[in-house]
């Protein structure tokens, strides 16, 4: 199931570029963020108030909310320079280079989370770096 989760996630975000780039054509990208986080607030609260999820809120122990908070300050980073970068760049050019996320991801995973090293991922954290660098050249 998680590869279906996964896919859907690769559709929406490949959709997240095209439609970003098409509404910010005549406005500023930190603005653009600034809208498109408050559009994803209401839907994640609505989802979590929908699915009765809002009761977990006090189980909540301190690490969690630490590092849920420095992923969403990554996450608001993120976007920003990503939709900047969308905003002057083409969206077949930044969009490789933003996917390069993937193989950072599989670094820290490998050195802080204690994942295993294979040759499978080496070669494909290869795979990807060396196709965003074909697309963006």
């Amino acid at each position: 199931m998680w590869i279906l989760y996964a896919l859907l996630s690769a559709l929406f975000a490949a959709l997240t570029s095209i439609l970003a780039k098409l509404g910010m054509q005549h406005m500023d990208s930190t603005l653009a963020t600034a809208i498109r986080t408050v559009v994803v607030l209401v839907m994640a609260w609505g989802i979590v108030f929908l699915t009765g999820k809002q009761q977990g809120i006090p189980d909540i122990i301190r690490k969690s909310w630490l590092f849920l908070a420095l992923s969403g300050a990554a996450t608001g980073l993120s976007w920003l320079f990503y939709f900047k970068a969308l905003q002057i760049g083409d969206v077949s050019k930044v969009a490789p280079i933003d996917k390069c996320s993937a193989v950072i991801s599989m670094v820290l995973a490998f050195a802080f989370l204690g994942e295993k090293v294979n040759v499978k991922s080496i070669v494909g954290g290869l795979l990807i770096t060396a196709g965003a660098l074909v697309l963006t050249l």
